[in-house]
């Protein structure tokens, strides 16, 4: 069932209880109401006799004529009386009750004798249901009469009758206008939700350039919205990274393989020298080796993506890790005739995976050098910067465009420049980098200018002191 559909129901079905309710509410209060009236006025009405009968001090009444000339009060042709004995028989009546005939009930006797006033009512075939109290009238502690007056509730039923119909038309009227509000606005309030289905359904074929236009109000609606863009957002992105991830991993594998064909169909095309099969040999293996170095850094990066690489949480004396690197690096550097110089180290513990934290400045050491023109030299230093160990390593090497410098850390991504200053590399060893130092709660930041070369930092926070 619809949302849309369901909404209405639930709206219907609620607002039909609370109808039914307020109006049994209603009508209970107004029936209730209109009979305390009626009781009221039966009760102001017996009161002015007994007030009367006091006045003409008790004397036995002899007619009707008599009793309505003195006793005003009783002539009101919405009410009749009747006035009884001690023995319970009617001694003078009106003359609008004498078609029915009305005796004192045995509760009413009972009642009077013990000086109390009853209500009561009762009900004669096609006949309107009447109203009654009846009222003793002590003297000395003895019974003198019973005075009882009546009236019909016919106006009564009318005016509650009249109520009951007015509630039951007015009921389903209000249901349906109320309903017929309700789908309009449920439609209105899930006007954004039909956007969002119709965006993913585009999204779904291809299209990740949709967004939803957030409404101004900042309610469900437009936090979903905004989820909505935002969960849009990552996933163009990731899918963007995927295919040009794919695009890259594709040209540096294939680049090998290429060379490698190429080398073994030529080698095969005629008989040669076994030191000439020995040099393709040579050549493919260091293909192989490079080919090797990628799958291993691609399964490297996919396992940190799914957080299956296990980090280590130890005290790192940051220090004297630096100097046995630095000694590396130094190895490393006299194949290119470039010096690497420990320009500065201060005392530093930083918490983390010693071996992670040495391959990361293993690697930003090799860029160095690599990209370091012959007879240059590569610097790294270990300074103490508001509770953050900084390390730098800055080489004078070809530098880095500023138009590249957001790019370097992507996967695969490898400058032109750098391209053609050496063929090796696979452009997946600054991401590794910047994996290391954001999985050590750091950042890794680049300044450079082409020709004038770069400086790489490293931002990695101190131990606590009692790390």
């Amino acid at each position: 069932m619809p949302l849309r559909v369901r909404l209405t129901l639930w709206y219907g079905t609620a607002l039909a209880l609370i109808l039914i309710i307020f109006s049994t509410i209603l009508y209970v209060i107004t029936a209730r109401s209109l009979r305390d009236a009626v009781d009221q006025s039966l009760e102001e009405t017996a009161a002015a006799a007994v007030r009367s009968l006091e006045e003409r001090g008790f004397l036995p009444l002899i007619d009707e004529t008599e009793l309505m000339s003195q006793f005003p009060e009783l002539a009101r042709i919405d009410k009749f009386f009747q006035i009884f004995s001690p023995s319970g028989t009617i001694t003078i009546r009106s003359p609008n009750v004498k078609q029915h005939e009305m005796p004192l009930s045995r509760q009413a006797l009972e009642v009077a004798y013990s000086g109390r006033t009853i209500f009561e009512s009762a009900k004669y075939p096609k006949e309107p249901p009447l109203r009654l109290i009846s009222v003793p009238i002590i003297y000395r502690g003895n019974l003198l009469y019973i005075v009882q007056v009546g009236t019909t509730m016919d106006s009564v039923e009318q005016t509650l009758n009249r109520l009951l119909l007015v509630l039951l038309v007015s009921m389903p009227i209000a249901l349906a206008v109320s309903l017929a509000g309700g789908w309009f606005m449920a439609g209105r309030a899930l006007r954004p939700v039909d956007a969002i289905t119709l965006a993913a359904r585009r999204i779904a074929g291809g299209d990740l350039t949709q967004r939803l236009t957030v409404p101004a109000s900042a309610d469900e609606i437009g936090r979903l919205t905004n989820t909505f863009n935002d969960m849009i957002d990552r996933l163009e992105t990731s899918f963007r990274q995927i295919r040009q991830f794919s695009s890259d991993a594709s040209h540096e594998l294939r680049t090998p393989l290429t060379v490698m064909k190429g080398e073994t169909e030529l080698a095969l095309r005629r008989p040669r020298e076994t030191d000439d099969y020995k040099v393709v040999l040579e050549s493919n293996l260091e293909e192989i080796d490079r080919m090797t170095r990628i799958v291993d850094e691609l399964l490297f990066l996919s396992r940190a993506d799914m957080g299956e690489v296990k980090m280590e949480h130890l005290p790192v004396p940051l220090d004297m890790l630096i100097e046995d690197v630095h000694r590396q690096a130094s190895l490393l550097g006299q194949e290119r005739d470039i010096k690497v110089v420990l320009r500065a180290t201060a005392s530093a513990v930083v918490v983390g995976d010693e071996l992670r934290l040495r391959e990361l400045f293993l690697n930003l050491l090799d860029n160095a050098v690599k990209y370091s023109r012959p007879g240059g030299t590569v610097d790294i230093a270990l300074t103490i910067e508001q509770n953050h160990a900084r390390v730098s390593v800055t080489d004078r090497g070809i530098g880095i465009a500023q138009e590249d410098q957001s790019l370097i850390f992507d996967r695969f991504y490898r400058t032109d420049d750098a391209r053609a200053h050496t063929k090796k590399g696979t452009g997946l060893g600054l991401s590794i980098c910047a994996w290391i130092v954001e999985s050590h709660r750091g950042h890794l930041e680049v300044q450079s200018k082409v020709g004038e070369g770069s400086t790489f930092t490293a931002m990695l926070p101190l131990a606590p002191a009692s790390a």
